[in-house]
């Protein structure tokens, strides 16, 4: 027979909440560490006095509860609010909060504890879990209550909307700025100029001499660490006034157009208002170039010549192939023969060898080509003591100097009469006649449209713009033309220089020398090189 069991009643007993923790009824019994915080994000008159007030303010309203004591005033001043990590004074004040340092921050309203949405939200609802309340005094808001972070949400969209809003029309302004040609200088990091008594860059003679040597340096053959390490010896300051240098501060003087008297003008863009990340423009943007700015401390001709070296010495790659020993095509500053002595036999760069023979070390120069695969790809290559080949370069050098110094001379003057013979009779000619275009087009397009029906407009139109096109084309070509003789000019000028200082002078083979003379030598036998000068001469020399 089953037992029946009586069914016990539940019971509920209430237990009421402790009165200090009722909520927004909350009794405070033990005096809360309050903190406040207050941001202003320029550095205006107006605003360091508003910045005043905040913390004088702020002081007075804490000192005032008998339940609030003191934890602290956290100001950043002149600081965006759309990067919270780049406000010192306010990660403080959160790093104080996770210390258990703070019970209760005040600010005065969203847009001051910060414009970023995200950022916003974020150390909100870590407060939050921390029991930490925020007030914000113009809206309204405890953080600890359940409607606020909806409020938040918005009123932080709000402060974000507008910042981007400002964010925009500063972008605006400054890109119209730059269009206008006006170009900013960045004195404390900008080596060479400083801001004249006109507000215009001046030159400043010291710091141009460093600027001028690091160019001619460059020239010379000398690469970027063995540039940086002469600067250091000497004692000479970096742009930034220290007394250490590094290959990229001597790259970014080397390619920096300002150096000639020019600029080009936003380089770089700040991609959005909250990260403030500035990004290199790839074409995303326009780009100004402003010719003639201020005044040069580079002549133009050598400022184009350095960034063809620049470019030269960036495409010879390391290209090493597996078991190999040598690298082809790497850049090598320390010795100038690297750069120039090529195989006849082949076409390959030859390298400097060590050579080892019981115990006595000899210098040799030999085909990589030979050194890496023997004689699979070049049969016949010799190799050169470097002793004997410095001997018959610098016998050259010698031979020139005597013989062939009038012969620069001469050619020179023949570049510069062809170059006076284009500007007199052709470019302005060309010029004339491109502005008569211009206006015969513009007279066509101011006529009526009943005129305009004549089966002679649409053919007249065309026969003008082609013509004007095709002018322009020709315009093109004789200044890449004149850019070209300008150039070879200036090689010519140089070597025309230096040969004259050689003239009755016995020469020493010399690696700054054969760099700023020869463009390529070429290993024709054991006892022969042909050499290739910068003026064009060719000239054989004998190994001996």
């Amino acid at each position: 027979m089953a037992v029946q069991t009586m069914q016990v009643p539940k019971k509920v007993t209430i237990i009421p909440p402790r009165p200090e923790y009722s909520g927004n009824n909350r009794i405070d019994i033990r005096p809360k560490r309050v903190a406040a915080y207050c941001r202003v994000s320029t550095d205006k008159e107006q605003q360091e006095h508003s910045f005043e007030t905040q913390k004088e303010m702020y002081t007075e309203m804490i000192m005032m509860k008998p339940n609030w004591q003191m934890a602290g005033i956290y100001a950043d001043e002149g600081i965006t609010g759309t990067i919270a990590k780049k406000r010192p004074e306010f990660m403080r004040m959160i790093g104080d909060c996770r210390k258990g340092k703070i019970d209760i921050i005040i600010t005065k309203s969203v847009s001051r504890f910060s414009r970023n949405n995200l950022d916003c939200l974020l150390y909100v609802r870590e407060l939050k879990e921390l029991g930490i309340p925020i007030i914000f005094e113009k809206e309204g808001i405890n953080t600890l209550q359940v409607s606020s972070e909806l409020l938040i949400t918005l009123f932080s969209g709000l402060s974000q909307a507008e910042s981007e809003s400002i964010s925009m029309n500063v972008k605006i302004g400054k890109r119209q700025s730059l269009k206008n040609g006006n170009v900013p200088f960045c004195y404390k990091s900008f080596l060479g100029y400083q801001k004249g008594a006109d507000g215009k860059p001046e030159i400043v003679p010291d710091e141009a001499k460093t600027v001028k040597r690091i160019f001619a340096e460059y020239l010379a053959g000398k690469s970027l660490n063995d540039i940086a390490k002469s600067l250091m010896s000497d004692g000479v300051l970096s742009p930034r006034g220290k007394t250490a240098w590094n290959s990229k501060v001597i790259m970014s003087i080397l390619s920096n157009e300002k150096y000639k008297g020019d600029a080009l003008l936003q380089k770089t863009y700040i991609a959005d208002c909250i990260s403030k990340k500035s990004k290199k423009n790839n074409g995303e943007l326009p780009m100004y170039y402003v010719e003639n700015n201020h005044p040069a401390i580079i002549e133009r001709s050598m400022f184009d010549r350095v960034q063809e070296e620049i470019a030269r010495r960036n495409s010879k790659r390391k290209v090493k192939q597996k078991g190999t020993k040598t690298e082809l095509g790497k850049y090598s500053s320390k010795y100038a023969l690297s750069e120039l002595l090529f195989c006849g036999n082949c076409g390959t760069p030859y390298r400097r060898v060590t050579w080892t023979n019981r115990g006595k070390k000899k210098i040799v120069w030999r085909c990589i080509s030979r050194l890496d695969y023997g004689t699979k790809y070049c049969k016949d290559s010799p190799s050169l003591e470097e002793s004997a080949l410095q001997n018959a370069i610098a016998e050259a050098i010698t031979r020139k100097a005597k013989s062939e110094g009038a012969d620069v001379s001469r050619i020179r003057s023949h570049l510069k009469i062809y170059q006076d013979r284009q500007d007199a009779s052709s470019i302005i000619a060309k010029k004339n006649r491109l502005n008569e275009l211009k206006q015969s087009i513009e007279q066509l397009t101011n006529i009526d449209n009943e005129a305009a029906q004549n089966g002679d407009f649409d053919s007249q139109f065309e026969q003008l713009y082609a013509e004007m096109y095709n002018l322009k084309d020709e315009l093109d070509e004789i200044e890449k033309q004149q850019a070209r003789l300008t150039k070879s000019s200036d090689t010519l000028n140089e070597v025309a220089v230096i040969i004259e200082g050689l003239k009755n002078h016995p020469v020493e083979y010399d690696d700054q020398a054969v760099r700023q003379l020869i463009s390529c030598i070429k290993v024709l036998s054991s006892d022969q090189i042909e050499i290739q000068f910068k003026d064009g001469t060719l000239m054989k020399a004998m190994i001996c």
